[in-house]
């Protein structure tokens, strides 16, 4: 059976197809910002500390009983504070970023095992989180993924003039009246939410790739931001549907072979890169 006639007998695939559709969308738009900013370690160490929050939350949940407290709302609220501290540190001390942006990383992790590790078989549960499987999702997946996508459109469409400001010259942002600080810290929570559902429906292994990669593809091939946005998008969806389908045929993991097939896209793509956006 080819991999179109799956896709329209099994709901499995369509549903998985919905959730590419999404989180194509989300990874194009915001990771054009992160790439064209520089800040994709940041984004790294982003997704990377969240493990603190997931834990903690487990933590509270299993042992204090407070079950309103998932792993979702708990990687949020670790995603939102790592992004308000690098973005403080970045404001005030730029010097000190690429520390910073370590520290977050490996101690936003060693919080996280050290609450796994008093909670028996609560490994099994994050494990499931952070790998995620684009065959997984669900309707109320789906419904997340819309709404990040809405809030993304909407930030995109009023702040995009400020971003792009701020993205290629911080100081000449400020002289044009722009609250810089606002603007980047903003962003950056932006990128910590975006991060957190792109992993919880598509797991760590293909977030920072479907954030980093298209974007950079994108980058090396036009001067415009917007143009870059649209590129990344289409090519999040061309990676995430042609992975699908390798996966499909290969019987290999789907978000593993998504993320490699991205990957070999990218390394061809560095042959016929011309002066762009990003160079």
């Amino acid at each position: 059976m080819s991999f179109m006639q799956a896709i329209v007998k099994n709901a499995v695939l369509q549903m998985a197809l919905l959730g590419a559709i999404g989180a194509s969308f989300a990874g194009g738009l915001i990771g054009s910002y992160v790439v064209v900013k520089r800040i994709v370690s940041i984004s790294g160490s982003i997704a990377h500390s969240v493990l603190s929050g997931m834990g903690a939350a487990l933590y509270f949940q299993h042992l204090w009983g407070i079950t309103w407290l998932t792993p979702l709302i708990g990687a949020l609220v670790a995603a939102m504070i790592s992004a308000l501290i690098i973005g403080w540190v970045h404001l005030r001390f730029q010097e000190r970023e690429d520390a910073i942006i370590a520290m977050i990383w490996s101690i936003g992790m060693a919080i996280g095992v050290i609450f796994v590790s008093q909670i028996p078989g609560s490994g099994i549960e994050l494990t499931h989180f952070l790998l995620g499987n684009i065959l997984w999702v669900n309707t109320t997946d789906l419904a997340l993924l819309a709404s990040l996508d809405a809030v993304i459109l909407v930030a995109t469409l009023l702040l995009h003039k400020q971003f792009l400001s701020i993205c290629f010259d911080e100081k000449q942002a400020k002289l044009q009246g722009i609250n810089v600080a606002a603007l980047y810290l903003f962003l950056l929570i932006l990128v910590g939410i975006s991060v957190v559902v792109l992993i919880y429906i598509v797991g760590v292994i293909l977030v920072l790739s479907m954030l980093a990669l298209p974007a950079s593809i994108a980058g090396a091939f036009t001067y415009r931001l917007s143009n870059m946005m649209v590129i990344a998008v289409l090519l999040n969806l061309t990676f995430s549907i042609g992975g699908l389908a390798l996966s499909y045929h290969l019987d290999w993991p789907a978000g593993a072979t998504i993320a490699l097939f991205s990957g070999c896209v990218y390394l061809l793509s560095l042959r016929f890169k011309r002066p762009s956006l990003l160079h």
